[in-house]
């Protein structure tokens, strides 16, 4: 039986989804000996600075925190250098020059939250809804050159529920895959890591970056298209539209809680029914039923609060 390796870990993340990670390693004991996070930034109507996530975490564990602005600055390196960490694990960070990931005697692993190689990229979570998977998972591997494209050392898979939103894919995702980086870190303290090349294959999905071109819903395509739209959009950032009821111009409302009705009819789609408690619009296929959904410079509300305040015309439609 080999002796354990003694290690010194150095973690870099910034959201919620990374503090997870981060407080497994600290309650299986692992020594963490610095924690690289993003710089504080402007939030809220104040424009106040507000520091990540992980820096809220990292700093009621007393742990010793480095906020670069450019991870290639020499004053950075050299503080990187003199934490003599020998394993660097990333969840939900930016991209790491070679200078950095090469640093330390294990290696860096990096916590993906896809089944590499399907859904390479900065929004893997949400693509796999909007894809309509049944499946995903998370997968641990060591950074190479590329975006996700290293050796992979484990995976875990889950499966998504046909009403599953990207909020409660996030959560399963962020609680099974800090118990995969623990396992992980077991391997690489034990030297029994073992990996795989991940495979070469022409259809590959990506997890492109979210804007507001591929985040606005299009009423013309299917009901299980658009139902997964929405559902892999919620709650953040949220899909969005345009509503017409003959003001001015079409006011952008973001879609949240929804559900499907799925039903023949021959109405146009996007048009709009009402009723005293439900609000739903016309797809291929059916009907998509609105729970919840936000109108400019609002709350977002549930739908029979909007009712009772906002009159619908008969003409009014979602574009």
């Amino acid at each position: 039986m080999t002796d354990k390796r003694d290690l010194r870990i150095v973690f870099m993340g910034t959201p919620d989804f990374a503090v997870a990670t981060l407080k497994a390693l600290i309650d299986h004991n692992y020594n963490v000996v610095g924690v690289i996070t993003a710089p504080d930034r402007p939030a809220g109507r104040g424009q106040k600075l507000r520091a990540s996530a992980v820096k809220e975490f990292a700093l009621a564990q007393n742990l010793n925190i480095l906020q670069p602005t450019n991870l290639k600055a020499e004053s950075f390196l050299e503080e990187l250098k003199a934490l003599e960490a020998n394993l660097q694990i990333i969840v939900a960070f930016r991209m790491l020059p070679k200078v950095v990931w090469q640093m330390p005697e294990y290696g860096t692993f990096n916590l993906h939250a896809s089944l590499l190689p399907q859904y390479r990229g900065a929004a893997p979570i949400h693509w796999a809804i909007i894809n309509g998977e049944t499946k995903t998972g998370v997968t641990t591997f060591f950074i190479d050159e590329k975006i996700d494209t290293g050796a992979v050392i484990k995976s875990e898979t889950t499966e998504i529920g046909t009403s599953t939103t990207v909020g409660e894919l996030h959560d399963t995702l962020m609680t099974i895959g800090s118990a995969l980086v623990v396992k992980t870190v077991e391997q690489v303290e034990n030297n029994t890591i073992t990996t795989t090349i991940q495979p070469q294959t022409e259809d590959l999905k990506t997890a492109y970056k979210l804007n507001r071109d591929n985040c606005k819903i299009d009423w013309s395509l299917s009901i299980d298209t658009i139902y997964n739209k929405i559902r892999g959009l919620n709650p953040f950032p949220a899909a969005w539209c345009y509503l017409d009821n003959k003001e001015e111009k079409p006011l952008s409302v973001k879609i949240y809680g929804v559900e499907k009705v799925e039903e023949a009819h021959h109405f146009e789609s996007g048009l709009l029914f009402t009723s005293k408690d439900e609000l739903k619009v016309a797809c291929k296929g059916g009907y998509i039923k609105i729970l919840e959904i936000q109108l400019p410079g609002k709350r977002k509300m549930d739908v029979k609060s909007l009712l009772n305040g906002f009159e619908f015309l008969d003409t009014s439609k979602l574009l």
